[in-house]
């Protein structure tokens, strides 16, 4: 009887469907714009100050370009492209979980160090996991609707 119930409730699962190179590519196709709309919509905002110190734009511009995808991967599963895309950033061991800031910042920085070579691996890998996503245990999956 335990095992039935067991069965019924692993059959019920949904399979899981991991995010492709294109729904990826468009992510970051979209991210960019996102960002150059922050770095505009920042400078609109510095411009209507009669003095703005360059540490401040500094710590502003950095921040869209450093904690963008970190702080929205963690906090959101993923950043606006993801979630545009219908793509959610989760743990490899859970993927009903987000990734905790630590690892996204970890799975940023090899993102941005290894760029586009970090998505060749993904045809071959089952997961469909890029370099930076087998360093961090995550994997990209499509949302559920």
């Amino acid at each position: 009887m335990w095992q039935s119930r067991r069965l019924i409730v692993e059959e019920s699962k949904t399979e899981i469907k991991y995010g492709g190179v294109s729904d990826r590519v468009k992510s970051v196709i979209t991210d960019s714009v996102v960002m150059i709309g922050f770095i505009i919509g920042l400078t609109y905002f510095f411009d209507s100050f009669d003095v703005v110190s360059k540490q401040v734009k500094m710590i502003a511009f950095s921040f869209v370009f450093i904690l963008y995808d970190p702080l929205f991967t963690s906090f959101f599963g993923g950043t606006l492209g993801h979630l545009a895309n219908g793509i959610r950033v989760r743990r490899e061991s859970n993927p009903d979980e987000k990734i905790l800031i630590h690892s996204a910042v970890i799975r940023f920085i090899f993102k941005a160090l290894l760029g586009w070579v970090s998505l060749l691996v993904i045809s071959n890998s089952e997961k469909k996991k890029a370099i930076h996503d087998s360093v961090v245990g995550s994997v990209v999956v499509y949302a559920q609707s």
